[in-house]
């Protein structure tokens, strides 16, 4: 069972063999415990935030030597956890690092469970649930964007806005209580029409906010990339060239590929997820309808759409020239999502290298390429308001390759920014989200109260759950079901 004012320990760097290994020591009795098995300074009475020197003992075995470290103290409350802390850097030995909580805990130190410096951290007021929940992302992080916002929220950059409008909906409760409490009065503390803008304007940020979870999610796990098109149009060769890897079988038989294949890469600031899948084409092979339906599965969750399209191909040329690339595009991905969600789409027309002089020569003319005699070096791709682009590559060749790496970042770029007051400011959390959402379907009602004259009290409970599940976001109403769920995730020693 946990106890939230003993001293706990444990290992709060990776597992394994290192060069140094850090033990973390918080709790009213952490100095104290340290220095009991420490030959060096007086821990006692070293100021906080400073390291020192000196050797870890077995006061149990007269006094053998562990190992030579540095402890660095943190005093309460000016530390991680807002407890007294001890930081002792070790050698990465298994055993020292073994031995070292050994002796800890048989001075009276607990094992700490998961998440639980964090937590305390949480309960003594050094930051709320959703920069906890930030300093997690941080620590999963695996791109520079997922960073970047997994930083701001774990500054606080979610909370600051949250307490905004957290503040604006206690202004409105306020002038709907005292209406409450004058109700025999009839007294009207606001004029009606000015709470209704407000509550709408407190809706809107609501709605950004939850709307940028699908984004903020993408960039924190990775954002989809769905490469699809008909069969022997190179899907599986762009992918390998992509990657620079033979991942995906490559061959000239119709309907190799049939199941989605999926490889990470990062680009730029981002980590994207392509997946390769299987060609778009009537079919009466059942195993083959199964990868068919799969990659129309993975059009439908992608963020960016690579459209392959073999240019080689009868009619694709007239179809160029007569300015109806879309034509060539896939049925499926019409309607794919509504405005705010549908992804981008970059239209790789590929096997440049197979085309005839005259043809390139045609295709580069229309788009304007400075390289209309040499096909093997003509690509052109420019990323439009509208969130496409056309690219002329060659996955056999590698021609347009970096072009494309380009411009797949770029179309990041552009759906990352268009986010809630930049691109730092969003939702990666599935239960913020869901608390958004809650937040949502209260402050409906409370509008609507408004504008048709619902009864005060009946107003002010729509009002008062949509401040309630803004404060479960950053845990002004604490819940320990919601405390377990979000820490039980964290490492050992965070």
């Amino acid at each position: 069972m946990m106890i939230e004012n003993d001293t706990i320990c444990a290992i709060s760097t990776p597992a394994g063999v290192g060069g140094i290994a850090v033990i973390r020591v918080s709790g009213p009795q952490s100095i104290g415990i340290v220095n009991s098995l420490w030959k060096g300074a007086d821990l006692t009475s070293a100021k906080s935030h400073s390291a020192h020197l000196g050797e870890l003992i077995d006061t149990a075995s007269g006094g053998e030597v562990v190992d030579q470290c540095v402890a660095t103290l943190f005093r309460a409350p000016k530390s991680y956890t807002g407890e007294d802390v001890v930081e002792i850097a070790v050698h990465g030995s298994r055993w020292v690092q073994r031995e070292a909580v050994a002796l800890l805990q048989r001075k009276g130190c607990r094992m700490a469970q998961p998440g639980e410096y964090t937590r305390r951290a949480v309960m003594n007021g050094r930051m709320d649930l959703s920069q906890a929940e930030g300093v997690a992302d941080v620590i999963a992080s695996t791109s520079r964007a997922a960073h970047r916002i997994a930083v701001s929220q774990m500054k606080g950059g979610i909370s600051r806005k949250l307490a905004s409008l957290r503040e604006q909906l206690l202004q409105l409760a306020v002038l709907l209580e005292l209406e409450l409490d004058f109700s025999e009065e009839d007294v009207e503390f606001a004029d009606r029409s000015r709470l209704i803008d407000t509550a709408e304007d407190i809706r809107n940020e609501l709605s950004r906010l939850y709307r940028s979870f699908s984004k903020g999610n993408a960039i924190k796990k990775g954002i989809p990339v769905a490469i699809v098109g008909a069969t022997n149009a190179g899907k599986s060769s762009l992918l390998n060239a992509l990657l620079e890897d033979d991942r995906a079988i490559v061959s000239d038989i119709h309907g190799t590929t049939r199941d989605t294949i999926e490889e990470t890469l990062e680009i730029g600031d981002y980590l994207f997820r392509f997946i390769d899948t299987a060609g778009l084409r009537d079919t009466s092979d059942p195993v083959e309808r199964i990868g068919i339906d799969r990659s129309r599965k993975a059009m439908g969750r992608a963020r960016i759409v690579i459209a392959v399209i073999d240019v080689s191909s009868p009619g694709v040329i007239d179809s160029i020239k007569a300015g109806n690339i879309a034509s060539l595009l896939p049925s499926e991905l019409t309607g794919l999502a509504d405005e705010e969600n549908r992804p981008g789409v970059i239209i790789a027309l590929n096997k440049i290298d197979k085309l005839s002089a005259s043809a390139d020569s045609a295709v580069a003319e229309l788009f304007n390429s400075d390289d209309s005699a040499d096909s093997t070096t003509t690509s052109h791709a420019e990323v439009s308001a509208t969130d496409m682009c056309t690219i002329l590559l060659s996955a056999a060749t590698g021609c347009g390759i970096e072009l494309l790496r380009n411009a797949i970042r770029d179309m990041a770029d552009s759906k990352d920014n268009d986010g809630v007051e930049g691109s730092d400011i969003m939702i990666t959390n599935l239960r913020q989200a869901e608390a958004l959402r809650q937040s949502l379907n209260s402050i409906d009602p409370l509008i609507d109260g408004l504008r048709t004259g619902l009864e005060t009290d009946l107003v002010a409970q729509h009002l008062r759950e949509t401040l309630s599940h803004l404060s479960s976001i950053t845990g002004e109403i604490p819940s320990t079901e919601i405390l377990n769920t979000i820490f039980s995730s964290f490492c050992i020693g965070k």
